[in-house]
């Protein structure tokens, strides 16, 4: 028995959009495209296919009327009103005496071929059955039954009496016998296929003249059938028990379509109540083969009518979405594997429903084109396709059914792109086929790449597209195509490039460039003879593409290959960074993609598996800092906060060029001067004031190998930027947090701003070996001084006098702090003046005491960081280590920085010696969790 369910009800395809989560594809067994080729434009047989769905019409024998049924219609107009009545009476118990010999559920009835005998209903009767009946022998009579399609078991009387009985409902002059003997006729068994069939045929020849008569006849069975077969809730699966009229809609929607076959130029101002009804109907009834069947049948004949109606172009439709959607309803429940046609029917019917007026919402074509590829390309791969088959008789040939479809995916594809000759209208297509194309099986990606390409020649060689658009998403596109350059698969291969060439033609030809258009040609014709030199045909396609696409075209398709950064196929991976670093080194990016490729790239760096794959992009990231340093600074200080470890990387990237990691230390010391006025800077955006966000940098570049000759060659700038950026956040009064700072807590906690000035200030000293300068301020707790406001002065003073003392860049500073005298700014003369007349006003006292710095003589060499750039540490990367080149004396201060208080009773200036709280050089516990970051800014 046939499992009833309820059909799928037509959803609001205009709120409903399916998701694009489904993929999948079989796999070819064909190589390269010659087997669809052919299919660029609808063949005949295709044509002819659509008027032949599992249940044939009979249309085409009624258009040209055969001798032999003149001469049939001849007898029946003949006949009076009684006698047709008579006869109809006669064929109706006939049918019935057939329909009981053999009954099969869901089948077809076995019928002998005894005609009446006579006294049974009656001389004339009988005799005008069997003047009607001896023509059956006739060819003609034979051939025009064939379309029925009827099992070879049943006889071809039945369906000649079905025949006979719509013929002479046409002829009748009476309205009254026409609704009397058809609903007789509809109150037979629908229990088998024949019946049902036959019933539809009879109404369908009678609506072409009593088409109100029909229509009311057919509401009426609705009312009181129909409906009582009908599914009460989504859930209802028991089917109708009485077999008589469990099919009735099955029926009911067969006679649909024959009506509407026959209504001529009547169709339109009934086509909406028709669809309205075989909707209806197809959703309330249960689901099963003969249902689908039925629907698709009548579908057929529906879009056979309007074809043949040269109006229908000028009609504007109101049911076409919900008919599609039943449509596809039965689409989605086909089983994973080809034994019919069913795909292909389905697909050409909504092909010429998508022709009619008004054109389809995108919503709806988005359903359509997502149910249709997922169909087909979910099937398995070509060579299981056979041996998924289920049991049969007769076995199909699945070559012929596989490609039968594929070729009605293609017209339909085709049809969508006639009707919206756009290039807005290619990229809505190619958007469908997203999920195949970043499918891990090949075969998948070797049809969804095959159907492009295919598209594709058709569009340039059929279609003009009508308007210059130039969408974004044409480069995403691109870009997954361009990822399938190196696909296993060298028929994928082929097609992608290929593609990629059919799309730079329609982008030049909307241009008009024919010297583009000529370069094109000859780059393809070479590029097709130099096989083995891959990555020249890369290259000279990353050029073509540069220059054909708009920037935000052009971005677009960087973004989709730094997307291919992350996969786990190292081919592609390693593709995709050749791409991108082709790209970059051809100076095509404009200065308003790199925002939006930064932050791309950024957001892939964690996704990456593979070393090589992060060398090659940091070495993009290289060229494309070099060509635009300003902009790209000044995105990577928007990308996190400066402590996030990941950020770090593409900082490194820009010190792998020695001008460039100098240009980018001036950048961020311009950036730290960027200080609005207190009144101006609400407590919300302190945190994204950008000189904070250089402050942070210029902290996490300070402990960084890769910049530490440039922050020993920028030391004057930094010195005074960090002095002055620490008396201008006591101006914002964001002092929270710099005073309760401990270093050796094992508790890592963000640093707030001023605390964070403060560590790159001492950082400063420590990472480029002035040790001396950083370990005579620990000892006397020197640092503490500038964690107040009031004693900012002092510290900046000491600081000074120290730095003059061991000959701490000395002339640079001082050069640099007279340029701050010059600024209009209060905070910078303060510190300008501080550095310049301290030193000079002062001598140095340093109080000699055991673990104090002793003051250095004539017979004591000067600290080898005064004379030439230190070597990097051995041991420790961001500070120095014992062994290193600093005097002994300072060795064993920096050493005791580690233990040792620093005892004396006066300092240089006289004042109490302050003791270190907690001794240890500035970069100790920040590299206590190398994993994670070490310090964020906190207002």
């Amino acid at each position: 028995m046939l499992e009833c369910g309820p059909a799928p009800a037509p959803q609001d395809l205009c709120s409903h959009q399916e998701s694009l989560s489904m993929v999948a594809a079989p796999s070819d067994g064909f190589h390269g495209s010659q087997w669809r080729s052919t299919c660029l434009l609808p063949t005949e047989e295709q044509k002819r296919d659509v008027g032949h769905p599992g249940r044939a019409t009979l249309d085409e024998s009624l258009g040209d009327r055969s001798p032999w049924e003149e001469e049939l219609l001849g007898q029946i107009r003949a006949m009076s009103d009684s006698q047709r009545s008579r006869v109809l009476e006669a064929i109706q118990h006939r049918i019935e005496e057939h329909t009981q010999v053999i009954t099969i559920p869901g089948g077809s009835s076995g019928l002998g071929l005894q005609l009446p005998r006579a006294g049974h209903w009656g001389p004339s009767t009988v005799f005008c059955l069997q003047l009607l009946w001896k023509e059956v022998a006739d060819p003609g009579i034979r051939e025009l039954l064939a379309p029925l399609n009827l099992e070879p078991q049943q006889p071809v009387e039945k369906a000649f009496l079905f025949l006979v009985y719509g013929l002479i409902l046409r002829e009748c002059a009476s309205s009254d016998l026409v609704r009397r003997h058809l609903m007789r006729l509809l109150e037979l068994s629908h229990q088998t296929a024949g019946q049902r069939e036959g019933m539809a045929v009879a109404s369908g020849i009678a609506s072409s003249s009593h088409l109100q008569e029909v229509w009311a006849t057919l509401e009426h069975l609705g009312r009181t059938r129909v409906l009582r077969t009908a599914c009460t809730s989504p859930d209802y699966q028991e089917p109708y028990t009485d077999v008589h009229w469990r099919w009735v809609s099955s029926t009911s929607l067969l006679c649909y379509g024959h009506m509407a076959l026959h209504a001529g130029e009547r169709i339109l101002p009934w086509v909406d109540n028709v669809i309205s009804r075989m909707v209806y109907y197809f959703s309330c009834s249960c689901y099963d083969n003969i249902l689908e069947t039925s629907f698709l049948s009548a579908a057929v004949m529906l879009v056979k009518a309007l074809k043949q109606e040269h109006s229908t172009r000028r009609y504007r439709f109101t049911q076409i979405p919900e008919l599609i959607q039943c449509l596809l309803a039965i689409l989605q429940k086909e089983p994973n594997f080809l034994a019919t046609l069913f795909r292909q029917k389905i697909i050409l019917v909504i092909m010429e429903l998508s022709k009619l007026q008004p054109s389809l919402k995108p919503v709806v074509k988005s359903r359509i084109l997502q149910t249709c590829l997922q169909s087909l390309y979910m099937l398995p791969p070509m060579e299981m396709l056979k041996s998924c088959l289920p049991p049969l008789d007769l076995a199909p040939d699945v070559m012929v059914l596989y490609q039968k479809s594929m070729q009605a995916l293609d017209l339909l594809l085709q049809t969508f792109i006639s009707e919206n000759k756009s290039m807005d209208e290619m990229c809505f297509l190619l958007q469908h086929t997203e999920p195949w194309l970043k499918s891990d099986k090949s075969h998948e990606c070797k049809r969804v790449v095959q159907t492009i390409f295919l598209l594709l020649k058709y569009v340039v060689d059929y279609v003009k597209l009508t308007d210059e658009a130039t969408p974004s998403m044409l480069g995403h596109q691109i870009g997954l195509l361009m990822l399938l350059w190196r696909d296993r698969d060298p028929v994928t291969q082929s097609h992608s490039r290929q593609c990629i060439y059919l799309l730079l033609q329609l982008l030049i030809q909307q241009k008009g460039s024919m010297g583009q258009f000529m370069h094109l040609n000859k780059m393809k014709n070479f590029e097709a003879k130099a096989l083995r030199r891959s990555e020249m045909k890369f290259y000279n396609l990353v050029k073509a593409l540069d220059r054909s696409l708009t920037p935000a075209q052009h971005t677009q398709l960087i973004l989709t290959l730094l997307g291919g950064l992350c996969s786990h196929d190292h081919l592609q991976c390693d593709l995709a960074s050749q791409l991108l670093l082709m790209i970059f080194q051809n100076q095509s990016i404009k200065v308003e993609q790199v925002a939006e490729i930064l932050q791309g790239l950024f957001q892939e760096l964690p996704s990456i598996v593979f070393k090589n794959i992060l060398q090659t992009m940091m070495k993009a990231v290289t060229v494309l800092g070099t060509q635009h340093t300003q902009e790209t600074v000044e995105v990577m200080l928007s990308l996190c906060h400066p402590s996030e470890r990941q950020v770090l990387p593409l900082w490194k990237a820009l010190a792998n060029n020695n001008q460039l990691a100098r240009k980018v230390l001036m950048l961020l010391y311009m950036k730290l001067k960027l200080r609005p006025p207190k009144e101006l800077v609400r407590l919300s955006q302190q945190a994204e004031l950008i000189s904070l966000l250089a402050l942070g940098t210029i902290y996490e570049l300070l402990y960084t190998r890769e910049y530490k000759a440039t922050v020993r060659w920028a030391f004057a700038g930094i010195l005074v930027g960090l002095l002055t950026q620490l008396h201008y956040l006591f101006e914002l009064d964001v002092v929270e947090g710099i005073s309760d700072y401990q270093e050796d807590s094992l508790e890592v906690k963000p640093l707030s701003p001023c605390r964070t000035c403060l560590e790159a200030l001492k950082g400063l000293f420590w990472t480029t070996n002035y040790w001396e300068v950083f370990a005579y301020l620990q000892l006397l707790r020197g640092w503490e001084l500038f964690e107040h406001l009031e004693t900012y002065t002092e510290g900046v003073t000491l600081l000074a006098r120290a730095m003059a003392h061991y000959d701490c860049e000395v002339k640079a500073v001082l050069g640099q702090a007279v340029i701050s005298l010059k600024s209009s700014e209060e905070r910078d003369n303060i510190v300008a003046i501080l550095v310049i007349t301290e030193p000079r006003a002062h001598t140095v006292h340093v109080p000699e005491s055991h673990g104090q710095l002793p003051e250095p003589g004539p017979e004591q060499p000067q600290p080898a960081g005064a004379r030439h750039e230190p070597e990097g540490p051995h041991q420790h990367p961001d500070g120095p280590q014992e062994g290193g080149p600093a005097p002994q004396s300072a060795g064993r201060a920096a050493g005791q920085l580690h233990g040792a208080r620093a005892p004396g009773p006066h300092g240089p200036d006289g004042r109490s010696g302050r003791h270190p709280a907690q001794p240890g050089h500035p970069g100790h516990r920040r590299h206590q969790h190398q994993d994670g970051p070490s310090t964020a800014v906190t207002v």
